[in-house]
């Protein structure tokens, strides 16, 4: 795409965001780089992690929002920023975990992992309103670093980003003008939209999608809202093994080549059954530089998601379905241009128990579509573009061998509170490949014959949580188990041996 070509798309994009008068009465391998193939797709944790700074406001996605009867808090969270001038906010994270894997379901990958993560992020906002203009500058510092891996780790920048400027825009806010609220950004950002499922700021993961450009988002006094993005997708770097391995500092950087966008439109909860709707519309244009091959995609993804929100004594649902289509390459090689024609469903039943320890129950099932034949010309499997996946398919981090692609998979959940600050969660899902000749995507597993067949296996979690100070200290451990199905036993390149992973994190949030 030529420069004047995205300058015409920016304009008329800027222009369509801001035109929001108009609807008055309207959140594995690690995958090493936000550019990469949907074959790394990016691990993700739900928004059940700790606060962090700079997490925009919570998604609306039953898996992402506070229970509804979540116990209630007599004091707010301590927080650095209620201690300084109204003009200067400050907040941050510091997060260090400790994760151990057997027998990682990772093509080329051999014996156990192990790992020491630590994440911090700081975040500096200068509040103002010179000329009655109400703005924001922010600055967010991210250092992400590994310590005591094994050398056979699969290392990415899905696990290593030190002392990295993740977010420094300007803000300004659409309430001083417009009826309704509202804002626009520009700068370096990180964005949540609609579910997580396509573009989310990471939470689970040790390092987090960024991007370089604009965004704007505006809700009407109906509560019909709008939500845009239009920018360059950050490369995160080092990129090489060995400065990986020895968290070298060197800061990321966007492709004028690399364009993304995207626009989504959400209605407030019908009034009589409590039903939420979005719909939305993204757009990924790339092309090779000279010192970066990528897969040439050209992909438009379109989905429409309707859900309402969890509460004690009723059900709650969640229905998102997303067709994707363009054009990409299999690789990052000289190989075809092939038609992209790809469909991703969700859906989740849950029911929240009236009880003391506020028990919830969900059943949910997930498919994405697999490339149905090497050899017709199509590429159909799915790409989840910027999206996390922690809160539907298990621990992530070095375990995370499951990916938004070529998957069909039912699954149960039960989450409970034993405790006012103690959160139980079970997970069990089943694995089956939507086409057996088609790769199992994050862990790089395929058998193009389709003789070891299309069950990968059974993932167990459990994981458990400790409020220590409610939203300033939270312990957080988990385990989860891959038990092999005929796939993960036969398929070229799988481990041997059943796939186990422990961790423990400790969070703190000010």
């Amino acid at each position: 795409m030529t420069r004047a070509g995205l300058t015409t798309l920016f304009l008329l994009f800027t222009s369509a965001a801001l035109a929001t008068p108009l609807f008055a009465d309207e959140p594995a391998p690690e995958q090493s780089d936000p550019l990469a193939p949907s074959s790394e797709a990016a691990p993700d944790p739900a928004a059940e992690e700790a606060p962090e700074a700079a997490t925009p406001e919570a998604a609306t996605s039953t898996e992402d929002i506070p229970p509804a009867n979540a116990p209630p808090k007599e004091e707010g969270p301590w927080r650095l920023t209620d201690h300084l001038p109204d003009w200067f906010h400050v907040e941050g994270s510091f997060r260090a975990r400790y994760a151990y894997v057997t027998n990682a379901l990772r093509s080329g990958v051999r014996g156990d992992n192990r790992a020491i993560s630590l994440r911090t992020t700081i975040l500096l906002e200068l509040r103002g309103d010179p000329f009655g203009v109400p703005l924001r500058a922010g600055f967010e510092l991210e250092d992400s670093r590994l310590y005591a891996d094994d050398s056979n780790l699969a290392l990415s920048t899905g696990m290593v980003n030190a002392v990295e400027p993740l977010q420094a825009y300007l803000r300004w806010d659409l309430g001083s003008v417009l009826p309704g609220e509202g804002f626009v950004r520009a700068g370096r950002l990180t964005a949540d939209f609609g579910s997580r499922r396509l573009v989310a700021r990471n939470r689970f993961r040790n390092t987090i999608n960024a991007f370089t450009g604009i965004e704007a988002e505006y809700e009407d006094s109906s509560g019909v809202r709008l939500h845009g993005l239009f920018a360059s997708p950050i490369q995160r770097l080092p990129g090489k093994r060995d400065d990986l391995d020895d968290n070298k500092i060197r800061t990321d950087r966007e492709h004028e080549q690399v364009l993304f966008w995207g626009l989504l439109i959400a209605t407030p909860p019908n009034e009589d059954t409590g039903i939420e709707a979005e719909s939305y519309f993204f757009g990924l244009h790339e092309d090779d530089a000279s010192d970066r091959a990528t897969r040439d995609r050209e992909l438009y993804t379109f989905g429409n998601r309707a859900f309402r929100k969890k509460a004690r004594g009723e059900l709650d649902f969640e229905l998102e379905w997303v067709y994707q289509f363009g054009r990409s390459r299999r690789g990052t090689g000289a190989g075809p241009l092939l038609d992209h024609s790809a469909y991703f469903a969700h859906l989740a039943l849950g029911y929240t128990f009236d009880h003391d320890w506020k028990p919830r129950l969900i059943l949910q099932y997930d498919y994405a579509s697999g490339d149905r034949n090497a050899n017709d010309g199509d590429n159909n499997q799915f790409d989840t573009l910027f999206g996390a996946r922690r809160f539907e398919f298990g621990a992530t981090g070095i375990f995370g061998p499951i990916a938004r692609g070529n998957i069909s998979t039912p699954g149960l959940r039960f989450e409970v509170y034993p405790l006012a600050d103690v959160r139980l969660d079970f997970l069990y899902r089943a694995y089956w490949l939507a086409n057996q000749r088609d790769a199992f995507t994050a862990a790089g597993v395929q058998d193009p014959t389709g003789m070891s067949g299309n069950f990968v296996g059974h993932l167990l979690e459990f994981r458990g949580r400790w409020e220590i100070v409610p939203k300033n200290v939270r312990l957080e451990a988990g385990m989860a188990a891959l038990i092999r199905g005929r796939f993960a036993r036969r398929a070229p390149g799988a481990n041997a041996g059943e796939h186990l992973m422990t961790y423990a994190h400790l969070a703190f949030s000010f």
